[in-house]
């Protein structure tokens, strides 16, 4: 099996490492519009070869999109011929939203195309952020299969598999939904809080000080803004909602500072605390 990548950062490129080190696919194939990334990529060994979009499209049995939601819109646009170039290609792709991508599949595609969010990631981008078993071990979402041909269903679930993903299905709009709590809001409050304490604190006490909690909360922040960016306006909607409601926990916990009710902040505090019994 062939298997081509689009966008060969974090997740595409550990994703090319996944599928070497469990021998899924027997030539790894790659695409950047980036050209400044193409000599780190080969050096990497991400891939066996660079190739042109519509190269990749035509010589691959998979293709991987593994780029901002937009792009992925975008580059739908080039893939309305596949099913007369090659009509057993499955298209993969990896965006952190799903109900904007599965409106905007032409048609014609729309069997050969699978919307899977992995929820797996580091804060590290580019081709360099590429690692091992970034993969194993985490859950990728895949949205709305019964609109996809059981052979791209398949092969989509076989690939996920071999690389030791957890599969839960969903519709694209709960996955939407369930994204915005679980994955956008804590990368929101991770750029504010990071926003806050450099607007406040002299960079030096930053360093001497910034250990533990903030260090632990922060780190989110230094990913990607043009990817970042990207899911906030694509999953808008849901974004500001999941922040309303935030922004009501927050104004709850400053009002019981406020007036000192140490009992109320204890139980709020306890009840946050049994998350974790979930996770």
């Amino acid at each position: 099996m062939k298997v081509g990548i689009v966008g060969l950062g974090l997740m595409g490129g550990s994703l090319a490492k996944a599928l070497k080190k469990y021998s899924i696919a027997s030539k790894i194939f790659g695409f950047v519009k980036n050209k400044e990334e193409e000599k780190e990529i080969l050096e990497l060994g991400l891939v066996d070869e660079l190739l042109s979009f519509e190269e990749l499209k035509s010589r691959v049995d998979i293709l991987i999109l593994a780029i901002p939601v937009k792009a992925i819109i975008s580059y739908m646009q080039d893939l309305r011929d596949i099913d007369k170039i090659n009509e057993n290609l499955t298209i993969i792709d990896l965006g952190s939203t799903k109900e904007e991508i599965i409106l905007k599949i032409p048609k014609n595609i729309r069997k050969n195309f699978v919307a899977a969010h992995p929820m797996a990631g580091t804060e590290n981008f580019g081709p360099s952020a590429a690692i091992d078993n970034l993969y194993e071990g985490n859950t990728v979402v895949l949205c709305n299969l019964e609109d996809n041909s059981k052979i791209h269903k398949d092969k989509a679930l076989k690939l996920f598999q071999q690389i030791g993903m957890r599969i839960v299905q969903m519709d694209a709009k709960s996955h939407d939904i369930h994204a915005s709590y679980i994955s956008h809001l804590p990368h929101a409050i991770s750029f504010s809080l990071a926003n806050t304490v450099m607007n406040h604190e002299n960079p030096k006490e930053i360093i001497a000080l910034a250990v533990g909690g903030f260090k632990d909360m922060s780190r989110i922040a230094k990913s990607s803004a043009n990817m970042w960016s990207d899911v906030f306006f694509q999953n808008k909607k849901n974004l500001l909602k999941a922040l309303d409601e935030f922004e009501k926990n927050l104004k709850n916990l400053k009002e019981l500072v406020k007036n000192d009710k140490e009992d109320e902040l204890k139980e709020l505090m306890k009840k946050a605390n049994s998350l974790h019994n979930i996770l």
